[in-house]
């Protein structure tokens, strides 16, 4: 908040009773102002000379403390606001500026656009259900997770238009729900997939119709087993794979390829 400015009656005051002989402080009580800026005042005047206010420095700002606040606040708030949204929202308070101006508004306060995160919708049983297993397995090294085979069938469409979006966020709030487009498992023009991936990278992706019994037996005796081989998986080791899919696949036939 800036500071009050005093009038040149009471600065031409503090110069008198300083000439008389008065300190900083003396002169602070008789005229009933900060010690500080009695100093201030003082240094002024050797300085300069005078007690007149002297012409400020570069153009003042285009917008107002308040306006400058609101627009961070909105932008806070509602991360996907544009730069168009934010323009006209100051207009009608009266301050018309460019849009450059706003983005260094919010810019000084650490925000962004940036391109979204496109990620999977997240449902309260999902979250709930991912931070259980978390939980579980927290006690496991690193090297047990190295020998873990993940797959996955999925046909993978998003929810919305396929388009950039951006938003206004703080560096490393990335992957924060507010900051991110989500995608759902549906919707026309997909196609189905089957991938797999390690901690050392992705496997091979099989591009799959309705899957049976006699597919996804196929699947793994010869991509699963050409992925495992590629990711340098040794010869045991744990596959997880979609609980609906097991129904397609005996636990012999898994364990005679060495999958546990």
């Amino acid at each position: 908040m800036k500071s009050k400015e005093h009038t040149r009656q009471v600065r031409d005051k503090v110069i008198e009773k300083f000439k008389a002989g008065l300190g900083y402080k003396k002169i602070s009580k008789a005229l009933n102002i900060p010690r500080s800026t009695v100093q201030a005042i003082i240094q002024k005047w050797k300085e300069y000379g005078t007690t007149v206010n002297l012409p400020r420095q570069g153009r003042p700002p285009k917008l107002t403390g308040r306006t400058r606040r609101a627009l961070i606040r909105n932008a806070a708030k509602r991360p996907m606001v544009t730069l168009d949204e934010l323009q006209r929202s100051t207009a009608q308070v009266g301050e018309s500026v460019h849009r450059t101006t706003i983005s260094r508004a919010l810019h000084k306060v650490g925000l962004y656009g940036r391109v979204a995160k496109r990620k999977p919708l997240l449902t309260e049983n999902h979250k709930k259900s991912r931070l259980q297993f978390a939980t579980s397995h927290v006690g496991d090294t690193a090297n047990m997770w190295k020998k873990v085979l993940w797959s996955d069938e999925t046909k993978m469409e998003l929810f919305g238009q396929n388009a950039k979006h951006y938003v206004w966020r703080k560096t490393n709030t990335a992957h924060h729900s507010e900051h991110t487009i989500p995608t759902v498992k549906y919707g026309g023009g997909s196609i189905m997939l089957w991938g797999c991936f390690s901690s050392a990278g992705t496997g091979k992706l099989v591009k799959v119709g309705k899957m049976d019994g006699a597919k996804y037996r196929a699947i793994l005796e010869e991509t699963l087993l050409e992925s495992a081989k590629d990711l340098r998986l040794r010869q045991k080791f744990t596959f997880q794979q979609d609980p609906t899919l097991q129904l397609f696949i005996c636990k012999k036939c898994l364990e005679s390829c060495m999958i546990f």
